[in-house]
């Protein structure tokens, strides 16, 4: 009896090691920790960012534009976030052919663990040190201020920051997203610019993702009047990408671990919430990525297949309610670039 009893205990202490080992490979992940050397690492390339930022803005006139400026031409940065190849980079480098190269600049955040291939062209050599990313994780959101914080300081050109993935397609040509994002109305008044973020202060999901991760855990730096949540792409004014960059307060509670997984999105609800609380109207409240959510499965948009793809959906996906066209769309399979790429001179890049 007692040999038995000894024998269950040994196998259950020499067990608890084995199960923490191999817990990680067995099980899904249910939070992503931020390691205090990444944590470090991160800071130090933010605060690097906000100094160059800070020096390269300090003309108080440098966030206004006027029709006929001889000042340099402001630039728009492209930032794919990916863990898989670009699969459109051919359609997005078709997209880029006719226009000037001082107007743009590209930038990728691969995960490293996804051994994201370098589609070369005019993506060669465009990848950031990059560091692991996880769905419903902080990570996504230390991605986004990595690409942020580098085309900051590679060129202090770049105006507009454009958050893109992999299943991104454009819908117009460079020069009519150029002209949206930069037009100015035949007036001698100068022009502030607005970022292009969703944020959604209504809605049946706020308060499950408001309490993702306890009860009172967001305050008193997020109260709930103050919780908002919108789509994780978006165009974000330097202004406003200095602004995420300088963030501290708010980011210690959003990088928190969740208790509820199935609500946790972080990624869609820091940008929107402290764009929100530190400059509303400087926003405009949509975004100008076009995504159908109907028929979403586990939280993923509808994927557009091959069978799906023809002109009359490119023109349907540019409208918009507001203002502005839709100048993106997601998410599309890789089996549709044949397609895409058919369409790309007689249809997408044809305004």
């Amino acid at each position: 009896m007692f040999q038995s009893q000894f024998a269950r205990t040994f196998c259950l202490i020499f067990s608890l090691p084995l199960l923490f080992l191999l817990a990680p490979h067995i099980l899904p992940p249910r939070h992503v920790p931020i390691s205090l050397p990444d944590e470090l690492d991160d800071l130090a390339l933010f605060n690097r960012a906000v100094a160059t930022g800070l020096r390269s803005s300090s003309n108080p006139k440098s966030t206004f534009f006027r029709l006929g400026s001889t000042n340099p031409k402001f630039k728009i940065a492209f930032m794919f976030l990916t863990n898989t190849d670009l699969f459109f980079a051919p359609l997005w480098e078709r997209f880029f052919n006719n226009s000037s190269k001082d107007l743009y600049n590209i930038y990728i955040h691969s995960d490293p663990s996804s051994n994201v291939k370098d589609p070369g062209g005019i993506f060669e050599d465009r990848f950031i040190p990059s560091k692991h990313t996880e769905r419903s994780s902080p990570t996504l959101i230390s991605a986004a201020r990595r690409l942020l914080a580098t085309a900051i300081l590679d060129d202090s050109m770049n105006f507009y920051f454009a958050l893109i993935s992999q299943s991104c397609i454009p819908l117009h040509s460079f020069g009519y997203m150029y002209r949206s994002l930069f037009h100015t109305p035949f007036s001698w008044r100068p022009i502030k610019f607005r970022s292009f973020i969703e944020i959604q202060s209504n809605g049946s999901i706020l308060h499950d993702r408001y309490y993702a991760r306890g009860k009172n855990v967001m305050m008193p730096e997020v109260p709930f009047s103050e919780f908002r949540v919108g789509s994780q792409f978006f165009i974000l004014t330097k202004k406003h990408a200095m602004l995420v960059l300088k963030d501290r307060k708010l980011w210690r509670k959003f990088r928190l671990p969740c208790i509820n997984v199935e609500s946790c999105y972080p990624e869609e609800h820091y940008f929107p919430t402290l764009l929100s609380m530190a400059d509303s109207e400087g926003c405009s409240h949509f975004t100008l990525t076009r995504v159908n959510w109907t028929g979403s499965f586990n939280g993923h948009p509808h994927t557009y297949s091959p069978s799906e793809v023809s002109p009359p959906l490119i023109y349907e996906l540019r409208q918009s309610n507001f203002t502005y066209d839709y100048l993106f769309a997601r998410k599309f399979s890789p089996d549709c670039l044949t397609l895409l790429m058919d369409m790309a001179d007689s249809v997408i890049i044809k305004d």
